[in-house]
């Protein structure tokens, strides 16, 4: 599985049992379980995080 596999399938994972649940929530999960992958920075956890905040999946799985 590449990097970039394994990061939509961890947004997803999380997308899936976070949905609706407060940003700063979210944001801990992503930070805990995100595996390393350059270029990931603070914002962009932040943006997946607002997504998976209002319901959405941002993996496009």
């Amino acid at each position: 599985m590449s990097e970039e596999d394994a990061l939509f399938r961890t947004v997803h994972g999380i997308a899936g049992r976070l949905a609706g649940r407060p940003v700063p929530v979210v944001i801990d999960a992503l930070v805990r379980q995100l595996p390393p992958a350059p270029g990931i920075t603070g914002d962009d956890i932040r943006r997946i995080a607002e997504e998976i905040s209002v319901g959405r999946d941002p993996s496009g799985l």
